[in-house]
């Protein structure tokens, strides 16, 4: 019996200093604006919250439309996204705190915070400062020798911008192949006009569209990209290349840059660009 309580006793101890060296590893954590089982964007503070209570315990806390660390957008495995799971029964408020990384690979869960308090806004902020002590108990401490070997996995990304180009060049020639042709004569002026419009409407970050969160569903190849309804909205194809997809059924590819999810497709011969938020 002895020996089975002293083995129980190493495991755990053997879990805690995994789970610290695991979290030692990021120098960041990204909280989004919204968790899915609010109805509004830091309803209750409860965002706000998770950023300081992080802040309290050392961490480099960020919500995920502020403006990111260079080093954090040229790698974003160098961060945690963090998130809230709801527990609750019909007289307790539970709350868990979840970290993935850039894989989307389950790093870290707290402990089950919980409160009995009928008010939501104080049994949410109750059941969290609760979940928060086992994360409290890790001592989080970033190792910034480990982030070379992040570097390491991530892929270059001048390499990814050139081979993001060479996309693009290949989806402008496939739509050239598909134009009807037309008289010799004519040709020269169509091509002239495309090309004025073309840099008359060069896109710059400030004139990306934003659409409505898309949330991602694993499908063979890709995912599929749904909104609330549930509807599909695209179906995207991966490519050899990190973090590029094709769109399937459209001249369009989606691809990340920085911290945005960017789509480019083609609208009566103009370069459109969005943003889309999606959520993996």
């Amino acid at each position: 019996m002895k020996k089975t309580v002293l083995i129980l006793l190493a495991l755990i101890a053997f879990t805690s200093v995994s789970a610290q060296q695991s979290l030692n590893d990021y120098k960041y954590i990204i909280i989004p604006n919204k968790f899915d089982f609010l109805k509004e964007a830091d309803q209750y503070r409860l965002n706000s919250l998770t950023k300081f209570l992080f802040e309290k315990y050392n961490f480099e806390a960020l919500i995920e439309d502020e403006v990111l660390p260079s080093d954090y957008a040229k790698n974003n495995c160098l961060g945690l996204k963090a998130n809230l799971l709801k527990e609750s029964t019909m007289f307790k408020t539970k709350l868990v705190v979840q970290l993935t990384n850039c894989k989307n690979q389950i790093v870290f869960t707290s402990t089950e915070g919980e409160s009995r308090d009928k008010n939501f806004k104080i049994a949410y902020n109750q059941a969290l400062r609760n979940a928060f002590k086992s994360i409290e108990s890790a001592n989080y401490s970033y190792n910034p020798e480990n982030m070379l070997l992040l570097k390491s996995n991530t892929p270059d990304i001048a390499k990814e911008q050139e081979e993001i180009k060479m996309l693009k060049e290949e989806i402008e020639n496939l739509k050239n192949e598909k134009e009807v042709v037309v008289k010799e004569s004519k040709v020269e002026d169509v091509v002239v006009a495309k090309a004025k419009e073309i840099v008359a409407v060069s896109p710059s970050p400030e004139t990306f569209k934003r659409v409505d969160v898309l949330y991602a569903q694993k499908i063979e190849n890709g995912f599929q990209l749904v909104d609330s309804t549930p509807k599909v909205v695209y179906n995207i194809k991966e490519t050899g290349m990190s973090n590029v997809y094709l769109v399937e059924g459209e001249n369009a590819i989606l691809y990340k840059l920085d911290a945005n999810w960017i789509l480019e497709y083609y609208k009566n011969e103009i370069l459109q660009t969005k943003i889309v938020n999606i959520k993996f």
